[in-house]
């Protein structure tokens, strides 16, 4: 991690850093979206819950199923990230991905 600052790690605001693409197949960028666009669903529900004064306790079981399926989202794309980026990039040589997927870990494992 000799170029990778910690403030990296938390900067989220950081546009595509190096502009690489990933390269996930046809059915698996459709199962994200598809489970992106339930999450955004579930987010639009929960401010219309908040705007509607539920009980606390109900808003913080939907929080908690969208945190659940934006972890499983997570994993859908660090599964991928491992089985092609990081096996494709260490095969040429490119160790510093082992720094990159650290750092990816450390950001996954806050939540």
């Amino acid at each position: 991690m000799d170029n990778i600052t910690e403030d990296t790690v938390h900067n989220t605001d950081v546009p595509n850093l190096s502009c690489r693409k990933s390269h996930h197949p046809e059915h698996v960028k459709k199962d994200l979206t598809n489970r992106l666009n339930r999450i955004e669903g579930q987010i639009r529900g929960i401010k219309g819950m908040v705007d509607k004064d539920i009980y606390c306790d109900d808003i913080i079981t939907q929080l908690s199923a969208t945190q659940s399926a934006l972890n499983s989202v997570a994993k859908v794309l660090l599964q991928g990230h491992l089985k092609g980026c990081v096996v494709d990039r260490l095969a040429e040589g490119d160790e510093e991905v082992l720094d990159e997927l650290l750092i990816t870990i450390q950001k996954l494992m806050k939540k």
